[in-house]
């Protein structure tokens, strides 16, 4: 890794070391906080969790080949190199600044409330035609994915798309501190993490924390179809995607291929691109124009923009796609919010099929969680669900909010009642919408309808 010796290292974090000092000019390899990853000459940082204390696998990484570690204090009878600081995160955070300075290569820092990884994915997807490109993987987008996705970039990297999710003030001007982004996507301003941002207003506040650490000559890409991103006023670039026509990205001819995608033509100004998007939902259309909107800024061609979203293909459990021969399961339960539910619930009305969508509580929503559950619940049934199955405590108000807009709906007090009662609710040829928190482990009920 570049520069990355382990002296820099203990200037970059301002540790004190304990250890062979013969080792002060040796580059490390990798960086990872999990023992179980550890390779020759890595880094490996000890971080205190609830569960697992990293501080005890010190002793085990350099089993396995380590050549330092970072941590909080020293292990009784450690005799290996460490370096050691007042925060572990933090000084991960402090190392990932450092690492990023010596790179001159354009990065993209996305966020916003519901689709980051998506537009991460499409962003990445389009790029990589031309380009190679680093990106966030998996769900590491917070305090301390960010900087473990810094260490990521390599010597032949060329561009770098990198998610940045927060949920308290004040984080993500950290997390820009890190990343300083040449350009800046925005997804939408919805209802996530209300419980600690306030209202839309706070949660638009907290994510543009990000635009004074973009350059002069840096460029903001936003939803132009959302109503606060409206708001957005910063000295860079601004430029719009949306099916607004007044976006300076935008699209027409919008064909939807039910779960096999949609055709569009993109349009900015004369370029018109005839594109395909293999994936399930229309919220998909305006992750294209983003992506599309990136990329055309790039210099990328039509054809390469077009092979780029055509390529894109769903993350984990977001919006994929399962036929089992007697049902198609749209796998939407990574994560839930009312937009991101209710996006889901008007993609999912646009299928033939009867329409079965099992619903689970939405978390973090503050003192309005028990409204936006209700208003959920009504929302599904505006959609035209044909059968709603709710399961949670807040997501009784999901149910009632159905059943009071007229909609078949059940309840269960348990994700195990409900899975018993599936093969008598699920009918052949059904399209099943699963949608909840991640912490509510609805992909338990992705693997029953499976069986069915």
């Amino acid at each position: 890794m570049k520069n990355l010796t382990v002296k820099n290292i203990i200037s970059a974090v301002s540790g004190k070391y304990f250890g062979d000092p013969s080792i002060l000019e040796r580059e490390i390899s990798s960086v990872t906080k999990d023992s179980r990853e550890v390779k020759s000459g890595c880094l490996f940082a000890a971080i205190k969790g609830e569960n697992v204390d990293g501080h005890d696998y010190i002793i085990s990484a350099f089993e396995k080949g380590a050549l330092c570690a970072i941590g909080e204090r020293l292990p009784e009878g450690c005799a290996c190199p460490v370096i050691v600081v007042k925060n572990t995160i933090t000084a991960l955070g402090d190392l990932a600044l450092f690492y990023r300075s010596q790179f001159d290569i354009p990065i993209i820092g996305i966020t916003g409330s519901v689709g980051k990884t998506t537009a991460k994915e499409m962003v990445s997807s389009v790029l990589s035609q031309r380009l190679n490109v680093h990106r966030t993987s998996a769900n590491l987008n917070n305090d301390l994915g960010v900087p473990l996705t810094v260490f990521g970039i390599g010597g032949s990297t060329r561009a770098a798309v990198i998610e940045m999710g927060i949920s308290h003030f004040g984080e993500m001007s950290r997390l820009a501190e890190i990343v300083r982004p040449d350009m800046a996507l925005y997804t939408a301003i919805g209802s996530a993490h209300l419980e600690f941002l306030g209202d839309y207003d706070g949660v638009l506040k907290a994510k543009t924390e990000l635009l004074p650490y973009l350059p002069e000559n840096g460029v903001v890409f936003v939803n132009g179809d959302d109503e606060y991103l409206g708001k957005i006023s910063c000295r860079q670039k601004i430029v719009r995607y949306g099916i607004s026509k007044s976006c300076d990205v935008t699209a027409e001819n919008v064909r939807i291929l039910g779960t096999d995608g949609m055709e569009l033509i993109i349009v900015s100004g004369r370029r018109r691109i005839d594109a395909k998007i293999n994936s399930f939902g229309v919220h998909m259309v305006t992750a294209a124009l983003g992506a599309a909107a990136v990329g055309m800024h790039m210099g990328l061609t039509d054809t390469e923009i077009a092979s780029g979203i055509a390529s894109y293909r769903p993350v984990g459990s977001r919006s994929g796609i399962i036929r089992t021969g007697s049902l198609t399961i749209i796998d939407d339960c990574y994560n839930a919010n009312p937009t991101s539910t209710g996006a889901a619930l008007k993609s999912l009305a646009l299928l033939k099929n009867r329409r079965v969508a099992v619903l689970g509580d939405m978390m973090e929503l503050g003192e309005d969680s028990a409204r936006l559950h209700y208003d959920t619940g009504r929302a599904a049934a505006a959609c035209g669900v044909s059968l709603l199955l709710t399961c949670g405590e807040l997501s009784a108000g999901t149910f009632k909010g159905a059943r009071d807009a007229g909609a078949e709906a059940i309840h269960f007090t348990s994700k195990e009642a409900l899975i018993n009662a599936l093969p008598d609710l699920i009918k052949y040829g059904d399209a099943v919408l699963v949608k909840a928190s991640h912490s509510r482990r609805f992909e338990d009920i992705v693997d029953a309808l499976k069986k069915l």
